[in-house]
């Protein structure tokens, strides 16, 4: 986003700086985002790194990401999650830009419990448009946090593993992972 300066002419705001750290998972390396506070802004898999730059690029413009390690707590908790401590998620702090629609999408997916599962439209009717479930299925799509916001808990309406970002196999694990029966 430009601003005004105050003789009218307008100048570049200045790129978003963010750190970006690598973790060995069971299943890939993970890349993981953060901002300069170590707020979480995306966590993707190295297979997936152009994706994930073009998700930060479509939320926040400009930005900058050196490497540099992630905080302990961040890496921490990632970890225990990965070795079957489930709950750690909740441990971290993450931010996300995207539209106000995706934003709501995103802040519900953490309320579906570990070991449960949901519909796009089922997800769709308990935010208020029952009809738009291909809208959460888009902005489930273009969640650039994955794992902790778990889009990996959304399922077809007929209990299928569709779409994932990181790929079906990973949602697989991370449902069975989780505890629940694919």
């Amino acid at each position: 986003m430009a601003a005004k300066k105050s003789d009218n002419t307008v100048r570049a705001d200045p790129p978003e700086s963010f750190t970006l750290d690598r973790l060995e998972t069971p299943i890939g390396m993970a890349l993981i985002v953060t901002d300069e506070k170590g707020v979480l802004r995306a966590l993707d898999w190295e297979d997936y790194e152009a994706r994930m730059r073009e998700l930060l690029r479509l939320q926040y413009g400009r930005f900058d990401l050196k490497e540099r390690r992630a905080p302990r707590e961040v890496r921490d908790a990632l970890a225990g999650y990965f070795r079957g401590d489930l709950g750690r998620l909740a441990d971290i702090k993450w931010r996300v830009a995207g539209t106000p629609f995706q934003r709501k999408v995103w802040t519900a997916l953490p309320k579906i419990p570990v070991g449960q599962t949901m519909s796009y439209g089922a997800l769709a009717a308990q935010l208020g448009v029952p009809r738009a479930m291909r809208a959460v299925g888009h902005a489930n799509g273009s969640n650039p946090i994955s794992v902790v916001v778990p889009c990996h808990r959304l399922i077809g309406a007929d209990g299928s593993l569709v779409k994932y970002g990181g790929g079906l196999h990973r949602k697989r694990w991370l449902l069975a992972h989780e505890g629940v029966a694919v």
